[in-house]
């Protein structure tokens, strides 16, 4: 009598596909489109800014050769009077992004860690104040500026209007719910054991929210101060309505005073707007790790 012999296993191997996937083809393509398009007006704007006035007259503003050099960016500079328009945006940029993030961080610990009868309220109108456009409240903020008295620590005319304090505090007003919004949700994510460990062990309030929840919270606190910086930095808006002194006009404004009696120097122009361009990149890129962590927050959770 024979022994059945047992079944043989049979392995089915899964070949690797490795034909073109169109939809991987597609996608890169886009892309790499959409990187040329947002990329090629800053391009440009290097490229036109090391071709002197004269080359462009002669050759046109779309054409290739001719000389190149930085004599632009040294006028821009220096005819500009850029430095001293930096300075003025330090003293705004500064304060103002500084200012928000403590309150704002504030606003979202009590929001977020505290449960009370008015949270979702208060933290409703912190969001509905981003929806506000600033056009629409421009009119009567100008004749509150005019009517609203400073001391004179902060005030030379004893108003808000072209005072480094009355710019400084609409950026605060207007910025406040975004940054709000964002720690509040993060703060959301925060285990509420670790607040009733530190109840547990005697700390206070302001121990909890300084040296419990803040640490916690510093790749949102990282990104939120790239975004707070590059948009404080780049408003021209506010700046232009509520300032009339021009020594105390922020770096955005000095390129309106690049412009020839005559005609406009495009070249020179651009070399001045490359030079405004610089401290923002400067920013993201020193902080671009924590930035990017920042805005990933709760990717890959749930």
């Amino acid at each position: 009598m024979t022994a059945l012999s047992p079944p043989v296993a049979t392995v089915y191997v899964k070949k690797k596909k490795t034909g073109i996937r169109w939809s991987r083809v597609v996608l890169h393509f886009f892309l790499f489109t959409m990187a040329l398009v947002w990329l090629f007006p800053l391009v440009y704007a290097v490229y036109t800014s090391l071709r002197p006035y004269e080359e462009t007259a002669r050759l046109g503003y779309v054409s290739i050769g001719g000389a190149y050099n930085l004599d632009n960016y040294i006028t821009a500079f220096t005819d500009g009077n850029l430095a001293s328009y930096f300075l003025n945006t330090l003293i705004v940029v500064v304060p103002a992004v500084l200012l928000t993030l403590l309150l704002a961080s504030m606003a979202a610990f009590t929001l977020s860690r505290f449960s009370w009868r008015f949270n979702l309220l208060f933290l409703m109108l912190f969001t509905a104040g981003n929806l506000l456009p600033p056009q629409v409240i421009i009119t009567p903020l100008f004749r509150m500026f005019l009517l609203l008295p400073l001391p004179p620590l902060l005030s030379d005319n004893g108003l808000w209007y072209d005072q480094y304090f009355g710019v400084i505090a609409i950026h605060v007003a207007f910025q406040l719910g975004f940054c709000t919004f964002v720690l509040s949700n993060y703060m959301k994510t925060l285990p509420h054991e670790m607040t009733e460990a530190a109840v547990v062990d005697g700390a206070g309030v302001f121990q909890i929210y300084y040296k419990v929840i803040m640490p916690l919270v510093r790749p949102a606190f990282a990104a939120l101060v790239v975004l707070e910086t590059t948009w404080i930095y780049n408003d021209f808006f506010w700046a232009l309505l509520l300032m009339k002194s021009s020594e105390r006009m922020p770096i955005t404004s000095a390129l309106n005073s690049l412009k020839g009696a005559f005609f406009v120097d495009n070249n020179l122009i651009a070399a001045g707007a490359v030079i405004v361009a610089l401290p923002t990149m400067v920013v993201f890129f020193a902080a671009q790790k924590q930035f990017i962590s920042g805005l990933t927050l709760g990717s890959t959770k749930g």
